[in-house]
């Protein structure tokens, strides 16, 4: 990958992170906009080392913290975690064909969404299962979309 190329990348993930809190806190949709950090950060995993794609999940999950003050730690955490593992799907998850990137895009927010649930139960703020699996599965399903689309978008301008 050239010079060139890294930095529109980066420019690329740049502008959704702050989309994402544009959308979620700036215009105030909170849940009702995709969580475009999820998508900024596994797109970012699929390039960097596992190493360096958890630490910039934990980055965001810094600026998520300091934006909803009620998953501070938690979000960098499962943001991390993810990273990880997004980064480490490369071995077994090559091409950028539709159909996978709408897999990975499903699986990574519905992990994220699992272990922020994790977290929140274990440290007793969590709710109900059933609490969890509907919107986690709504979301999943509106990160997938958004992400093909913001993925398809990138393609198409580099």
């Amino acid at each position: 990958m050239t010079e060139g190329t890294q930095w529109k990348f980066a420019l690329f993930i740049f502008v959704l992170v702050a989309l994402h809190f544009i959308l979620r806190v700036g215009m105030g949709l909170g849940v009702l906009a995709p969580d475009l950090l999820v998508v900024a950060l596994l797109l970012a995993s699929r390039r960097l080392r596992p190493g360096s794609a958890a630490g910039l999940g934990f980055l965001l999950g810094l600026l998520e913290g300091s934006a909803n003050p009620f998953v501070f730690g938690y979000a960098s955490l499962g943001l991390a975690v993810l990273g990880y593992a997004g980064s480490r799907s490369r071995e077994w998850l090559a091409g950028d064909d539709p159909l996978n990137m709408v897999a990975f895009f499903f699986a990574g927010t519905l992990i994220y969404e699992l272990l922020l649930y994790v977290m929140l139960a274990v440290g007793g703020v969590g709710g109900s299962p059933m609490a969890l699996l509907i919107p986690a599965l709504l979301a999943s399903i509106y990160a997938a979309a958004v992400g093909l689309g913001a993925s398809t978008l990138y393609r198409s301008l580099a």
